[in-house]
């Protein structure tokens, strides 16, 4: 009798392994995501040309030219890359349906073609005149580009050989399937075989790969959440499809900085860079009115200044609404109860509405005054200065803690015409006033805060 082939059940969304069926992961917490796949051992025949074949050898005898970075020709792409793509990485991209992964990377390869470079854009979803059309549209058509429509593993694999590319584009990972395994595309074994062997090839050949994954209703990507350990890099592309701009941002990054952000537009014609953030987002940006604060927050390791909004309205229920957009709901309403307890503030009866302008998300704690300056304008109906900026983290009894950076933040604020800066006494150093000729009003304590802006 012919054996019979062991199997095992996987998580589609974190790929967590379970002898039998469970309804509720243990690793991630989703429901209704396992299937059954097989667990044999892989064929051992495979190609040596798939295997890296490394010796031991001494560190000092590695040769590592930190400058033999490949300029992608797109200066947001290239920051966020830690300054280009390094020989060899391999880079995963994430980001919701629609929201532009395949039109920056095929705009990045028209760029490298167009320097001379031959690039290959391999595609599981879209056939090759689809492509074409995309291509006109952004005039990302070059003799150098070369399109591929193939999900089989070896084939693929086959063609980087006869064509020798210099950069290639997986669109997407979860199409592609090798024959070593009998589950289907898409899988937890099939995406975590396809990637180990295209990431192989890319650090014998040092051929830099692209990999482009599905993300799930949370976020996150797709398929086993070891994926992202085996890459180099990992992008996340970010944006609201109600707003024409598009951030990049670098989650994890072995050969540069993480957390770096590069801010695109969406146009007719593809994405056009956007080199001034700061003025991006506080183009349309209301003066004069209660409720609107200018913060100075660092993405990475660039500056941007944006505008933070709060609405406070007497509740008509039971239960006041504490509803937060673009920051931590929870940070919200810590906030909310310093200012209620140490301000005065009663808000206890209010309805209180946080918002981010222009759909950024800010994760750091500098973003609390804002928070409190904006709640406090609201619920007084006095506007802020609108040549005012602030930044620095509230604690729990009212103090004013330090945050980091302080001298990129005032002059970033200082070339956007600002004329007065709010920020926490422990970080200041100096007289009243800086070279950029901006004002420093330090304040050690929420009551100092409240009488520096009204």
């Amino acid at each position: 009798m012919k054996k019979q082939q062991k199997t095992a059940f996987f998580c589609q969304n974190c790929g967590y392994e379970s002898p039998k069926w469970v309804g509720k992961c243990p690793g991630c917490g989703e429901w209704n995501r396992f299937a059954e796949e097989p667990t044999g051992t892989k064929d051992p025949r495979v190609p040596p040309e798939y295997q890296l074949g490394e010796k031991p050898r001494p560190i000092d005898t590695v040769e590592a030219d930190e400058k033999a970075r490949i300029k992608t020709g797109i200066a947001e792409m290239d920051r966020v890359l830690g300054g280009g793509i390094v020989a060899g990485s391999a880079i995963l991209v994430g980001g919701d349906p629609g929201i532009g992964k395949s039109t920056l990377l095929l705009q990045a390869l028209h760029r490298l073609a167009e320097g001379g470079r031959r690039v290959l854009y391999v595609s599981g979803e879209e056939s090759a005149s689809q492509i074409r059309l995309r291509a006109d549209r952004i005039g990302a058509a070059s003799k150098n580009l070369y399109v591929l429509v193939e999900v089989a593993l070896e084939n693929i694999l086959r063609y980087v050989r006869d064509v020798a590319p210099e950069a290639i584009v997986i669109d997407s990972i979860q199409t592609v399937h090798s024959s070593l395994l009998s589950s289907a595309p898409g899988s937890v074994g099939q995406v975590r075989e396809s990637s180990e062997r295209l990431i192989i090839l890319s650090k014998k050949t040092g051929i830099p790969v692209f990999l482009v994954g599905h993300v799930t209703k949370d976020g996150s990507i797709a398929g086993p959440k070891v994926l992202e350990h085996m890459v180099d890099t990992v992008l996340y592309f970010e944006g609201d499809t109600g707003h024409s701009y598009r951030i990049i941002r670098g989650i994890k990054n072995r050969f540069g900085p993480t957390n770096e952000i590069g801010v695109f537009e969406m146009r007719d014609r593809g994405l056009v860079e956007v080199s001034n953030p700061s003025e991006y987002f506080l183009t349309e940006r209301p003066e004069g009115m209660a409720g609107s604060v200018v913060v100075a927050a660092i993405e990475g390791t660039r500056p941007i200044l944006v505008e933070i909004q709060a609405l406070v309205t007497g509740t008509s229920f039971g239960m006041p609404r504490r509803t937060a957009i673009g920051v931590d709901a929870n940070r919200v309403s810590l906030l909310v109860a310093v200012l209620d307890k140490i301000g005065g503030l009663h808000l206890g009866n209010h309805d209180i509405f946080v918002n981010v302008a222009g759909g950024v998300r800010l994760a750091e704690p500098a973003a609390d005054m804002g928070i409190v300056a904006a709640i406090a304008s609201s619920f007084l109906d006095r506007p802020v200065d609108p040549k005012t900026v602030v930044f620095g983290e509230v604690g729990l009894t009212g103090e004013i803690r330090g945050i980091n950076r302080m001298e990129v933040r005032i002059r970033e604020a200082a070339r956007m015409g600002f004329a007065r800066c709010v920020l926490p006494r422990t970080q200041f150093r100096g007289g009243a006033a800086t070279d950029e000729g901006i004002e420093l009003v330090r304040v050690d304590h929420l009551r100092g805060l409240m009488e520096q802006i009204f």
